[in-house]
């Protein structure tokens, strides 16, 4: 099921878009596409940037927004957030060795956070929460 989604301020590198689709990936559990409609300042028409539901793949992150963030997007409990992050193919896909990598990155210090009640999202930089922008993601 496609969401509609409007961004109170465009996430990072699409900028100025504001409407945007979020789309299952098949065969995927928790793996989105986010499909902006338009062209960014950089020239890339309907850019897209895949998103990992924090829930599914990351369930003990818990970042924490500061209460003007939560009021940009309406956000008045946690219960509402949808919590995504950044997926980032490795470049060697393999990860480090071991076999327990999976060559995927996300970032963990700029999620972009959903109001599920309203379909109103940003992308907030966490301020003062030491979290990584390129954390590997590890298979379990």
């Amino acid at each position: 099921m496609n969401i509609a989604l409007t961004f109170t301020v465009a996430p990072f590198g699409l900028e100025p878009l504001s409407a945007f689709v979020l789309s299952p990936v098949a065969d995927a559990d928790g793996l989105f596409a986010l499909v902006g409609s338009g062209t960014t300042g950089t020239g890339v028409e309907d850019p897209r940037l895949f998103l990992l539901d924090a829930a599914v793949h990351l369930p003990s992150y818990a970042p924490e927004l500061s209460d003007a963030q939560a009021a940009s997007i309406g956000l008045d409990s946690a219960a509402d957030a949808m919590l995504l992050v950044v997926a980032n193919a490795g470049a060697s896909g393999g990860g480090s060795g071991s076999g327990s990598g999976s060559g995927m990155t996300v970032n963990l210090l700029a999620p972009v956070v959903v109001n599920a009640r309203t379909g109103v999202g940003a992308q907030f930089i966490l301020d003062g929460q030491d979290l990584p922008l390129r954390a590997e993601l590890v298979r379990g």
